[in-house]
């Protein structure tokens, strides 16, 4: 197949200048991401390579890809080397911290288990293994701060309530709620984080902090223990 250089493109047609011409909304997921990486290689544009790069994941996941591929899987990709792939994490990792920055100031305020996954859905539903945060609120329901307990299948013996506790009493927390992934899309409660889930609950109820819920988070669903009256 004949290579297309950048420079025989028509200006109208190069993303760079479009993007000075018609914005950055006028750019297709590909030309946006060529003019970030900005060159291809001797073989292809980096409108080609950005096409590339976003066929890496499964069909039809485009830029959702960068959220959850890895500096391997990126390198792997022929021209885009370590340098690129870097960019191509930082890129990832940009827009979940603005997603979860304006989602936070949209929602400082729980009212519901609904919220709560909305707020983490699509922070943690693309990780590749499992990782269990616990919330911490006040009495408005509102996130004081939060605390990842561990990264890793969820394990209830070596996840201690001390340091939770210890968190929860140095914020002036009055509720808690536990948030963690199942990175197989099914957020169905294993025996594992129901019994986490009542260590966490019973250790709460001593010093006055109750545990409000513990919410699953799968893909683009959740399971609340609240509403399936689990705790």
């Amino acid at each position: 197949m004949e290579r297309i250089r950048m420079k025989d493109l028509p200006n109208e047609d190069r993303p760079y200048e479009k993007c000075l011409r018609q914005g950055p909304e006028a750019l297709e997921d590909a030309e946006l991401l060529a003019v970030i990486i900005r060159t291809g290689s001797r073989e292809e544009s980096s409108l080609e390579l950005a096409g590339r790069i976003l066929a890496l994941g499964s069909p039809g996941e485009g830029l959702l890809g960068l959220l959850h591929h890895s500096l391997a899987d990126f390198s792997s990709i022929k021209g885009v080397g370590t340098v690129k792939g870097a960019q191509l994490l930082c890129i990832g990792e940009l827009s979940r911290r603005i997603w979860k920055r304006k989602a936070r100031e949209n929602a400082l305020t729980f009212e519901g288990p609904e919220e709560i996954a909305a707020y983490y859905m699509e922070d943690m539903r693309h990780l590749e293994q499992e990782e269990i945060r616990v919330m911490f609120l006040n009495t408005k329901q509102a996130l004081i701060r939060e605390l990842t307990l561990s990264k890793g299948t969820v394990n209830a013996s070596v996840i201690t309530p001390r340091e939770i506790l210890i968190e929860a009493l140095r914020c002036l927390a009055v509720g808690m709620v536990l948030v963690h992934n199942h990175p197989s899309g099914d957020p169905a409660p294993r025996q594992a984080d129901k019994l986490l889930t009542q260590r966490i609950r019973e250790a709460g109820e001593l010093v006055g902090v109750s545990l409000l819920d513990h919410i699953i988070i799968g893909d683009k669903e959740y399971l609340s223990f609240r509403e399936q009256n689990i705790i």
